[in-house]
């Protein structure tokens, strides 16, 4: 019984397949209504790519969405708000349209009035984890939208 005992105890330290990444999912109806306009800005935690416009910068942040950096002034640049887009890890911008990936989705947002204006689904493969492993087996109603870290490379060894 004791030998139970610790081999339960045990259980948490078993080798982790996707290397302290955890995969996050939503409902598909749920991903189509996750990307819009927050007007209020976010610190930024987990910059990724970014897209510069004469007055606009747009800098990922990876998995959440965008930030807006107002640029008319360049020796002043502000964050002026944010864009949710769960999964996000590219853009482009051009004529008035954000291009993004909505994780497995391709969305085209209007910079304008702030709206989701076209939407091709299963565009892009689910992302795989940042250590490029690939989650296979979740239900075809969820859509794998990105990673989270749960343990960090440090903490494992």
């Amino acid at each position: 019984m004791l030998i139970g005992v610790w081999l339960l105890s045990s259980s948490d330290i078993a080798p982790d397949p996707f290397g302290g990444w955890t995969p996050y999912f939503m409902k598909r109806a749920e991903l189509e209504r996750s990307v819009f306009y927050a007007i209020k800005p976010r610190e930024m935690v987990n910059p990724g790519k970014i897209w510069v416009t004469p007055e606009k910068i747009y800098v990922v942040e990876r998995y959440e969405g965008i930030h807006i950096i107002d640029n008319t002034n360049p020796a002043s640049p502000f964050n002026t708000g944010f864009i949710v887009a769960p999964g996000c890890m590219d853009i482009a911008v051009k004529d008035g349209h954000l291009y993004l990936d909505n994780a497995v989705d391709l969305v085209a947002f209007n910079l304008v009035n702030g709206t989701v204006t076209e939407r091709l689904k299963h565009y892009f493969p689910e992302p795989v984890s940042p250590t490029g492993r690939t989650y296979y087996g979740h239900s075809s109603e969820m859509i794998l939208v990105g990673w989270k870290q749960t343990q960090k490379q440090s903490e494992r060894l």
